[in-house]
């Protein structure tokens, strides 16, 4: 099994999965010229893929949803809810009913010999979802756009191997920022986006010794830079009431406009 970033941040998010028989997308935010170029550069092709997983309708997850569906024919799995907002988008032009596959939060399955299992998550949106995808004795998960986490998303992410989890901002950059302060509430509630303090209090309720990689997406461009979430995360990890320090597992953080190699489970 295999993950990779081909974008992440909160201008665009897309990520690959794959075992040795399938290979799906986790979002489709930026453009599918941008998309099919990310695919490329891991030597995977976009007619090659099985589906794609949408979390949610915001058009940093769905921007090139249109093209690629189209072009290429690509099933999609959304909830209910997810699908009837990306039918309201005019911008994304036509999508074929027959490629919508409605699913639901806690009910898994397949798509090839992936077995995946939608989990709810509080966000602004219609009926988000984050995603956990098994393959044999391995599994990841892609969690991102969460105002807040609780017992219920913890226990989802437990004993994963991989997981792309959202850092997005700093609370102190955003506070003194000049986003208008209802956005700023937005963010800060608890059906925005997670703190780079709170993923790594989260990533300390899920650490265990075969938890072989970690990156850090979701990104915000004006709240929040690379190296300030990565020291923010490993601080929490190596300061909070678990076992570990930052430095046994490998923490990256994704690119915002670059695929990171792909990450072999």
């Amino acid at each position: 099994m295999e993950y990779c970033s081909i974008a992440s941040g909160s201008s665009g998010n897309c990520i690959y999965v794959g075992s040795d028989h399938a290979g799906v997308l986790v979002d489709a935010g930026i453009s599918g010229k941008k998309i099919s170029e990310g695919l490329q550069s891991i030597d995977r092709k976009p007619e090659e893929l099985d589906g794609i997983l949408i979390t949610h309708e915001h058009s940093d997850h769905i921007r090139g949803l249109g093209v690629l569906s189209r072009k290429y024919g690509i099933p999609i799995y959304a909830t209910r809810g997810t699908i009837g907002a990306i039918r309201d988008c005019a911008g994304l032009g036509a999508i074929d009913g027959g490629l919508f596959h409605e699913i639901y939060a806690d009910e898994v399955f397949s798509v090839e010999d992936l077995e995946i299992c939608p989990f709810a998550i509080s966000h602004d949106a219609a009926e988000p979802v984050a995603y956990r995808i098994r393959n044999g004795n391995k599994s990841m998960a892609v969690a991102t756009d969460m105002g807040c986490y609780n017992d219920y998303i913890v226990e989802h992410l437990k004993g994963v191997n991989g997981i792309l989890l959202e850092a997005n901002h700093d609370v102190n950059m955003l506070q003194v920022g000049t986003y208008p302060y209802p956005l700023k509430q937005r963010i800060l509630g608890r059906l925005g986006h997670l703190s780079n303090d709170n993923a790594g209090r989260l990533l300390c309720e899920i650490l265990h010794d075969d938890l072989k990689s970690i990156v850090l997406g979701h990104l915000s461009r004006e709240n929040n830079y690379e190296a300030l979430a990565y020291a923010t995360v490993c601080a929490e990890i190596t300061m909070g009431d678990n076992p570990y320090k930052a430095d046994d597992f490998p923490i990256q953080v994704a690119k915002r406009d670059q695929a990171l190699p792909v990450i072999a489970l």
